[in-house]
């Protein structure tokens, strides 16, 4: 199966380019930024947008309501069997769009899915109880952060500073600022959820 993009209402460089398989939702204002993509979904209660697009593929919801527009995107995209989420325009913006956007993802791995945060600069993953690798062209900084109370046997390797079976809390960023060194790079966690955070984007993952 192929990618579930889901294009959000924050513009940023990234180009969206669908492949067979793959499903894509403009998400209230992210409808403005399609860049001349034709999107299978259009979803939102609108606020944002300040209009309700025409068409048989547009699902509008009040305003009045539990989850984010976003959250109902990945939920949509859950329900037709997708496992990898793109979400463009999930980083930057209001500050708390992005930290409901950051329990989207923890919200896919607990559904057994991994989703990508796009921001201008920087991307954003969750893991649970995996890994994720990265290949030796990737460059730039990389930071991972306990989402939970704790994650346990957190390994970080091929990184400037690595990390074997370690603990992380929520109360101490020592994952901050690490980067990667020209070699291939692991992050695994034994156990918990790991908020995984690096400039570069979904060509780096291997």
């Amino acid at each position: 199966m192929g990618i579930c993009h889901i294009v959000g209402g924050v513009e940023n460089s990234h180009s969206i380019s669908k492949t067979p398989g793959d499903f894509i939702i403009a998400v209230d204002a992210g409808y403005k930024y399609l860049k001349g993509v034709k999107p299978d979904l259009v979803m939102g209660d609108f606020d944002s947008l300040g209009f309700i697009p025409e068409g048989e593929n547009v699902i509008s919801f009040s305003e009045t309501k539990d989850d984010t527009d976003t959250l109902l995107a990945v939920k949509e995209g859950l329900k037709k069997g997708y496992k990898t989420f793109v979400i463009s325009g999930g980083l930057g913006g209001r500050l708390d769009h992005t930290i409901a956007n950051i329990q989207g993802l923890a919200y896919l791995a607990d559904n057994g899915a991994r989703g990508y945060l796009v921001g201008e600069n920087e991307w954003a993953t969750v893991i649970k109880d995996s890994f994720i690798e990265f290949s030796e062209a990737s460059a730039g900084n990389i930071s991972v952060f306990s989402l939970g109370e704790m994650a346990l046997d957190v390994t970080l390797e091929g990184l400037k500073y690595p990390l074997k079976n370690a603990v992380l809390t929520n109360t101490f960023p020592l994952g901050v600022s690490n980067s990667f060194t020209g070699q291939k790079a692991k992050i695994s966690i034994g156990r918990g959820l790991l908020l995984v955070v690096w400039n570069g984007g979904f060509e780096d993952i291997i």
